[in-house]
């Protein structure tokens, strides 16, 4: 059951304000449109619902609702697990160093509040986002399927953000993108939480390549 300070936790856990760097990172969606593979809102919104379909829902989502119940039990070793399977799903190094870095991030903010159990996980090199997410959305009360709802909204108001900037697309163009991606979620976050463990995994190959080029991209506004 969500209560309002339940509610209140999740969105400030998902705000675009929280202090861990999301700004930073496209996905390699700055690459698509150096590339000229995405020029316009159809297009935008074809690669980030796929990405939705795709990688979100196969992968993180499924995962997320793992460390939620193994942070639940206090089951580090299945913590640990799903953690490293979480990095080995990225396919380059800057994705990689993505979900390390805005994991570490979100530890040190827990912290800083004063929130047991994160010092550890600063500096664990198996940290993800999801992980500490994870984490956070347990200790402050908020049940599994609207924290993996949060997750999967912040991420793809974090991609509609890049892509305003980027494609570039205007203010309103962003929001009915938004709009029309954020009907998809309460679908997406139930077909992923009644993913078995055998039908984790994904890739979606236009990524891992946008990423890798982007890698070597000489000038950038993005650090993936």
């Amino acid at each position: 059951m969500v209560t309002d300070l339940t509610l209140l936790r999740l969105l400030q856990l998902v705000s675009p304000g929280l202090p861990i760097g999301m700004y930073c990172y496209s996905q390699g969606l700055e690459r698509t449109v150096d590339d000229g593979w995405i020029s316009n809102v159809a297009e935008t919104g074809e690669w980030i619902g796929g990405l939705m379909d795709i990688c979100l829902t196969g992968i993180d989502l499924p995962i997320l609702a793992r460390l939620y119940d193994a942070w639940e039990y206090g089951n580090v070793e299945r913590i640990d697990y799903w953690s490293r399977i979480l990095i080995a799903c990225r396919e380059t190094a800057e994705l990689r160093m993505e979900d390390r870095h805005t994991g570490q991030a979100l530890a040190r903010l827990l912290d800083a509040l004063a929130i047991a159990g994160m010092q550890p996980w600063i500096r664990k090199p198996e940290v993800t986002l999801a992980t500490v997410f994870a984490f956070a959305a347990v200790n402050w009360g908020i049940p599994k399927r609207e924290a993996a709802i949060g997750y999967l909204w912040s991420w793809l108001e974090n991609q509609v953000l890049c892509a305003v900037k980027l494609v570039p697309l205007g203010q309103v163009a962003g929001q009915r993108l938004l709009t029309d991606l954020a009907g998809k979620i309460p679908v997406l976050v139930d077909e992923a939480l009644n993913l078995a463990d055998h039908d984790i995994g994904g890739s979606a190959y236009g990524l891992a390549l946008a990423s890798s080029r982007h890698e070597m991209q000489y000038s950038r506004l993005f650090r993936s």
